[in-house]
């Protein structure tokens, strides 16, 4: 499509073609393709990054961002500032990819629920969690269980409580290195980091 003549790059059933087989071809159709939801739909569901292309009424389209996100949950990133903030959208989002809890709203980045079900994908994403969760113990132990290095994350006193350290080096024994004084002078939990790791 990129090197089609303007009048095929508005062409409907050229873009539909050309986006059915690749989503990021949207990029070249027409700015009333761009605009046009039976295209943007199929280059969504072929590649959410295309929604990038998409027009601005469009990423603010609820039903087009939810198929993006459903087919690439990264793909929150180009959808409108309101529907970053649309639980259901980043529940969506987050279920596809745990790393879209990044583009979600600062407020959703607070949400207990979200931020939970975030860290259950991939916990690198505890991150990017509000202040407040980063003490919720139930999060930070769903966080470490999946991705051990997000010890490094927490405050002070996750560092130094032996069930939290325990869970993060039983996932990497590597995490070790963020944890208390006290906790690496542990003989159980080193026990448990040398044996997940050497």
């Amino acid at each position: 499509l990129e090197y089609a003549s303007a009048a095929l790059q508005a062409d409907r059933e050229v873009v539909l073609a050309a986006v059915n087989q690749y989503g990021g071809a949207l990029d070249y159709a027409s700015a009333a393709l761009k605009a046009d939801r039976e295209a943007v739909l199929a280059a969504v569901n072929q590649d959410g990054f295309a929604l990038y292309y998409a027009s601005h009424t469009l990423q603010a389209d609820r039903e087009v961002v939810l198929a993006t996100v459903n087919q690439n949950g990264r793909a929150l990133k180009y959808a409108s500032a309101a529907l970053k903030d649309d639980r259901d959208i980043v529940l969506a989002a987050i279920s596809q990819d745990g790393i879209a809890l990044l583009f979600a709203s600062d407020a959703l980045k607070a949400d207990r629920e979200i931020v939970l079900a975030a860290v259950n994908t991939n916990g690198f994403v505890f991150k990017f969690a509000s202040n407040s969760l980063k003490n919720n113990r139930e999060i930070v132990l769903a966080a470490v269980n999946q991705f051990g290095y997000a010890l490094k994350f927490t405050s002070g006193a996750f560092k130094n409580d032996r069930e939290v350290v325990l869970a993060a080096v039983n996932q990497n024994g590597h995490a070790l290195l963020d944890a208390s004084t006290a906790m690496r002078a542990d003989r159980e939990v080193v026990l448990a980091a040398v044996n997940q790791y050497g």
